[in-house]
């Protein structure tokens, strides 16, 4: 048997931090390893696994396309984008989309339409507002825009045109709107920043304000969006509507599509200003149609609404039972995190490893869930009891 993780070190770059697991096989909300062992899996390719792993929907679909039509370019017409393009825009408030490949670059081109309307329509206005604490992509750009100095700190000098001002703060925004604004861009729920939950009526505020100011909002859904929180879109649940607004992991359950989607005001990009070779590549569009399809005929953000309340539950009985331990338990939908009393987060993510459980170390005294979106009730009490059993063998450990 070949030691994967020797080979690792040897060829990869050293740009992420793997847990010593190599997994071999995926259905539904489990792995497995190279040994046989079954994992409950409770981080879903961050958020990515909407419907688990190789759904048969999903499978059917790429096994499908993969055999007719592969790869052609924007140059030409192909049914499964057309047909993935007509499922969101009918089943969202925006008007237009355009398809791209991941999340980096849908928040990326989503700046870029915002300056494009600014520069047509704002007399130049460039700057678009984020907020401390958020995360938008990898690129030299999104990093600028990402509200998390540890991301921006090896790469400074950082392009300009970003104002990070505090999160759940509209004084804040109203204080940084400045006439060289364009847009405020913000994640509904926070993800890598810990599952951060604004006050009831932030968006809102931020809405009023944007529309008062004539700019821009916009909606970085790339993990709150295609069920995850409960409703089909995060920003359903506070009542808002955005007017540019990105998506991708969950919404090809499992392969990597990205979208901005747009109104048809703001939709302002004409020929030749903006594209991408891959975009809306035919392969990636049948199985994120295939999943956004059984998602809505299935009412599956019902689903994580109802075992986000589950979970919620189930949490609460396990910090009232590890008394002082667990100090937070937040999120929306299947999107929540558990935060703890110390900086042992990392450990305890290898000791939930150890126990067949995974999660996400996002902070240092925080773990994140986010299992897939059709999970079962039994699924979720196997999760608790096996956290629980990873907390118990902590705590005999410290």
């Amino acid at each position: 048997m070949a030691d994967w993780m020797e080979l690792e070190k040897e060829y990869f770059m050293r740009t992420v931090e793997r847990a010593p697991l190599t997994i071999v096989k995926g259905q539904g909300s489990y792995v497995w390893d190279e040994s046989g062992k079954r994992y409950l899996d409770f981080v879903a390719g961050w958020a990515v696994n909407s419907l688990g792993h190789c759904h048969p929907a999903v499978v059917e679909a790429v096994r499908h396309q993969a055999g007719e039509l592969i790869q052609t370019s924007n140059h030409y017409y192909t049914i499964p984008q057309l047909q993935l393009a007509e499922l969101l825009v009918k089943n969202s408030s925006l008007d237009k989309i355009f398809l791209c490949n991941s999340g980096a670059e849908a928040t990326e081109g989503a700046v870029k339409l915002a300056r494009r309307y600014g520069k047509l329509h704002l007399n130049g206005a460039y700057e678009v507002i984020t907020a401390t604490g958020s995360f938008h992509g990898r690129t030299l750009a999104m990093v600028s825009a990402s509200g998390q100095l540890k991301y921006q700190t090896p790469y400074t000098p950082l392009p300009s045109g970003f104002i990070n001002v505090e999160y759940n703060n509209i004084e804040a925004i109203k204080k940084a709107t400045t006439s060289t604004v364009c847009a405020v861009m913000l994640e509904p729920v926070q993800g890598e920043g810990g599952v951060n939950v604004p006050s009831p009526d932030y968006l809102k505020e931020v809405r009023r304000w944007c529309d008062e100011k004539g700019i821009i909002l916009i909606l970085d859904e790339i993990q709150t969006g295609i069920g995850r929180t409960g409703e089909l879109f995060a920003h359903q649940s506070f009542g808002i509507e955005p007017d540019i607004m990105s998506l991708a992991k969950g919404l090809g359950g499992g392969l990597p599509i990205g979208a901005i989607m747009a109104k048809d005001k703001f939709s302002v990009f004409t020929y030749g200003e903006h594209g991408s070779t891959f975009g809306g590549n035919p392969v990636t569009c049948a199985a994120a149609f295939a999943t956004m399809k059984f998602i809505i005929e299935n009412d599956i953000p019902r689903n994580a609404f109802d075992m986000g309340i589950r979970l919620i539950q189930r949490l609460e009985r396990l910090s009232s039972k590890h008394t002082g331990l667990i100090t937070d338990i937040r999120g929306k939908g299947l999107l929540m995190a558990v935060q703890f009393s110390g900086d042992f987060a990392k450990t305890l993510a290898q000791k939930c490893l150890e126990a067949g459980l995974l999660v996400n170390d996002v902070k240092p005294n925080a773990l994140r869930l986010m299992p897939a979106l059709n999970i079962t009730a039994d699924e979720i009490d196997e999760a608790v009891e096996l956290l629980d059993q990873a907390i118990t063998s902590l705590d005999a450990n410290r």
